[in-house]
């Protein structure tokens, strides 16, 4: 599905008017980036998540400040890494995947 005029991305497989017209109201929302948050790390082997490992913790401050360290990652590493933090319905989950992430950095000032 493409983006329409005037759509901006605010979670994977949402969109702002999209999110509004279900009621979650997102571009009304607020993030509290001042939230706990713990930037994890899967280990990898050859580059692809180990799943028959758990993640480790990597670094440890508020959402913005693991978002920030995870867009310091190289982008070719970043599909490793998700950040566990309180879930602030409707824009962020309690684990926010690699993609959810770089769209969150990319709305922050919005948001």
């Amino acid at each position: 599905m493409g983006m329409g005029p005037g759509t901006q991305p605010c979670v994977p497989g949402f969109f702002l008017r999209e999110a509004g017209a279900m009621g979650a109201s997102a571009t009304n929302s607020k993030v509290d980036f001042g939230a706990h948050a713990v930037l994890h790390k899967w280990p990898s082997l050859a580059k692809q998540r180990r799943p028959d490992r758990e993640s480790y913790q990597v670094s440890e401050g508020t959402l913005d400040a693991c978002i920030s360290a995870f867009m310091e990652k190289p982008p070719s590493t970043r599909h490793l890494y998700e950040i566990h933090t309180t879930a602030q319905p409707p824009l962020v989950t309690g684990i926010l995947s690699p993609e959810h992430i770089a769209e969150l950095a990319r709305l922050r000032e919005f948001l």
